[in-house]
């Protein structure tokens, strides 16, 4: 069993917990302020010891680059000190479709709307998603998702409050951090230069296309 320090053991639940309740790790920045570090680099310096005692992985060059390992006994076992090999994550790849531009009125995984297909490690999402999105704008940029980011995407029936969603409203697909309150869905965004959208429930034109469970950055 991997032994941790209270500190790594507080940040691992942190970082649990925003996977959980968002569907994406938290950024150093995040973790930093939520544990009240004077600087990013002392919560860089607890994710790469947590990294080392092979607790969580870190992704160099992609946003939120932090997955956790699965230590329970449904992933991985040990008898007398030694790890049983797991499978070869190549043979786990998952092939996702990119969705660009969606045209009014058609499936957001119409065929005219896929414009490559990529494969993927299904390790770096919170859950298994289902196609990638193409982010257009920086309505969302202060929580790490720019501009040409692509977004992993689990097509669901519902939400709980503080999740981000892929939404549909009439001609236009979105990605906003999603709260309900009575008969009232606001959609908000995460750069104070956007305004909240808000829609009463049941509205004709309003569809969930799907939460958002990673994220994938093209550096260079």
């Amino acid at each position: 069993m991997i032994k941790l320090t209270a500190r790594q053991e507080q940040i691992l639940n942190l970082i649990k917990d925003a996977i959980e309740n968002t569907g994406f790790p938290p950024t150093r920045a995040e973790i930093a302020t939520e544990l009240g570090f004077r600087s990013v680099n002392a919560a860089e310096e607890h994710l790469q010891a947590l990294a080392r005692k092979g607790a969580i992985d870190i992704s160099p060059g992609m946003s939120r680059g932090i997955r956790l390992r699965n230590i329970g006994q449904n992933a991985m076992q040990r008898s007398g000190g030694s790890q049983l090999a797991l499978p070869d994550s190549a043979l786990m790849q998952l092939c996702l479709p990119l969705v660009g531009r969606v045209a009014a009125g058609s499936p957001i995984l119409a065929q005219e709307h896929i414009e490559a297909t990529y494969t993927v490690d299904p390790a770096f999402f919170s859950a298994r998603p289902d196609y990638l999105l193409k982010v257009r704008g920086l309505s969302m940029r202060d929580i790490g998702i720019m501009d040409g980011d692509l977004l992993a995407v689990k097509k669901v029936d519902n939400v709980k409050d503080g999740q981000i969603i892929v939404a549909r409203i009439g001609d236009d697909v979105t990605v906003k951090r999603y709260k309900k309150t009575g008969s009232v869905i606001e959609l908000l965004p995460e750069n104070p230069d956007f305004k909240p959208i808000r829609i009463e429930v049941g509205r004709d034109d309003f569809t969930l296309e799907g939460l958002a469970v990673g994220l994938l950055r093209a550096w260079g």
